[in-house]
């Protein structure tokens, strides 16, 4: 299995979510995911400011070989993106736990960071 790091959580979208305490996490998308797509070209982000609803839509990210959605695995107010995206979209290859993460929010709903997969079930389902 690829790169998955423990003490973050998951979703079956493959992103991948941070706790970063006072109610603010960082999201970004699987290593899996990034190899899934191969390499990424571009990435379309929300605005600071704009307000995510669990399991919808916030954004592109394409590749040579395709696009696919982001979907948002938490609730809450998008708080800052990774500008580093915009001109070096290709960090989500190399560093997709790292330099490549995608935005941070407040959250509006903590109680939906207890329904995220851990690492374990994360892999069982990448497996599947």
């Amino acid at each position: 299995m690829s790169n998955l790091p423990q003490g973050l959580s998951y979703v079956e979208s493959h992103e991948w979510i941070r706790n970063e305490g006072d109610g603010i996490v960082t999201i970004g998308v699987t290593d899996f995911a990034q190899e899934q797509l191969g390499d990424v070209v571009f990435v379309e982000l929300p605005d600071v400011g704009a307000e995510l609803v669990s399991a919808d839509e916030f954004g592109v990210i394409e590749s040579v070989k395709a696009a696919s959605d982001l979907f948002a695995p938490v609730s809450g107010e998008v708080i800052a993106i990774n500008e580093l995206l915009a001109d070096d979209p290709e960090l989500v290859n190399t560093d997709p736990y790292g330099d490549a993460w995608l935005l941070q929010i407040r959250l509006s709903h903590p109680e939906e960071l207890e329904h995220l997969l851990d690492a374990d079930a994360y892999s069982q389902l990448c497996e599947e």
